[in-house]
């Protein structure tokens, strides 16, 4: 694993959330900590996961900080502060190495990081320091795709490998939620790691027992992975291969609660975002995702 990074944090008036909180200059005290991250190396269909992490922390602005669902504003729970994005470092495996030394050094601090990307291969590189510090890692995905190959157009570290390479480190497993595109060596590897792979697959969607799928997750560290082609296309549109039958918005964060009540979550990501010109609804529902994962993790 890379060596820790020092972090650089955005002053108030450019960082998430509303630049009038209470505790927006003030990013030693945040618990949470926003790791812009848009790398862009491998998509293979449409385009646009560098401009997701700047999009959804302008969106984050105008979203209301009171939560309704809390009773409170909820980011005083655990305060909020994030970094400078940074230039990210090509090819793509270079670019994990400087994820994991960043996310590394968020974890020296003692606070949670939550990375915005930016494509799916960037959390094979987020997951490196936790890995490291749990023996026993449960990955909870959310997702269109199950990301299982063993690379794609000769790139190991594709996004459409992303999951493969999170399971390069034997003491991790993987609970996926909303899967509902693979390919059949995908299908083939899944058969065979029944062990370390479970997958809730979205044609099922109606008849799920959220209780019973987030069991595994008890008394466990946890590192959640949304990627944001989860969710149906119908509301959100705005990524790079969009698949219909995904899971409604409300759906999403009853599992996202739930599993913030099951687990020890340590960390999250938010990926796969590609802002439409124009298409404001698709950033702030990113951004008001962002905020709810953070919450449902980080406030009892």
């Amino acid at each position: 694993m890379s060596a820790a990074a020092r972090l650089e944090y955005l002053p108030g008036g450019q960082s998430f959330l509303d630049p009038a909180r209470a505790d927006a200059e003030n990013p030693a005290s945040a618990r949470a900590v926003i790791v812009p991250f848009g790398l862009e190396a491998t998509t293979s269909y449409g385009a646009g996961t560098a401009a997701g992490p700047a999009a959804i922390i302008a969106a984050s602005q105008q979203l209301e900080l009171y939560d309704e669902e809390f009773g409170r504003e909820a980011y005083l729970d655990y305060g909020v502060a994030a970094l400078k994005e940074p230039n990210i470092a090509l090819p793509v495996s270079s670019a994990l190495d400087q994820l994991a030394a960043i996310l590394a050094g968020v974890l020296d601090e003692g606070k949670f990081p939550l990375v915005l990307g930016g494509e799916h291969s960037l959390t094979a590189g987020a997951i490196r320091p936790f890995a490291a510090r749990y023996k026993d890692l449960i990955v909870l995905q959310f997702d269109a795709h199950a990301d299982l190959r063993d690379g794609y157009a000769g790139e190991p570290f594709s996004h459409a490998a992303a999951m493969r390479r999170v399971l390069d480190a034997p003491n991790v497993s993987l609970l996926a939620v909303g899967i509902r595109s693979l390919s059949k060596p995908e299908a083939e590897y899944y058969a065979a790691h029944r062990d370390r792979i479970t997958i809730h697959w979205a044609h099922e969607q109606a008849r799920w027992d959220i209780a019973k799928i987030l069991a595994p997750l008890a008394g466990r560290p946890v590192y959640i992975t949304f990627d944001i082609d989860a969710l149906d296309a119908s509301i959100m549109p705005a990524t790079g291969t969009p698949v219909p039958g995904g899971l409604s918005y409300p759906l999403a964060l009853a599992l996202l609660r739930s599993a913030g009540k099951a687990g020890h979550v340590v960390g999250a990501d938010l990926v796969e975002f590609s802002p439409i010109k124009g298409l404001h609804a698709c950033d702030y529902t990113a951004a008001a995702l962002a905020y709810k994962m953070l919450t449902y993790c980080l406030s009892g």
